[in-house]
């Protein structure tokens, strides 16, 4: 289970890195758009948040995510590791 919630987390944060041409620290995206992919995104999200990985955008008629600038490499490095086959797909 901790290998699949790790590759979860990896896929997550890539399709953030993706989307839109990334959602790094000033863009990001709504949480609706996700909830279809991810069948443990509360968890995600909260584990991710308290890494400081991710950074949460509370508007009043939604909430909104995206990757934090600060911990771009360790990002990066992590979804890499998860998924070797994606290495040149993110920068």
């Amino acid at each position: 289970m901790v290998t699949n919630l790790r590759k979860e987390k990896a896929l997550l944060m890539f399709k953030l890195a993706k989307r839109k041409g990334g959602c790094w620290g000033g863009k990001y995206e709504r949480l609706e758009y996700f909830k279809r992919f991810e069948p443990n995104l509360n968890e995600l999200i909260k584990n991710l948040a308290n890494k400081g990985l991710i950074i949460i955008h509370k508007k009043p008629k939604y909430t909104a995510i995206s990757l934090n600038n600060h911990h771009k490499k360790e990002i990066i490095e992590f979804i890499e590791k998860e998924f070797p086959d994606l290495k040149a797909m993110i920068k």
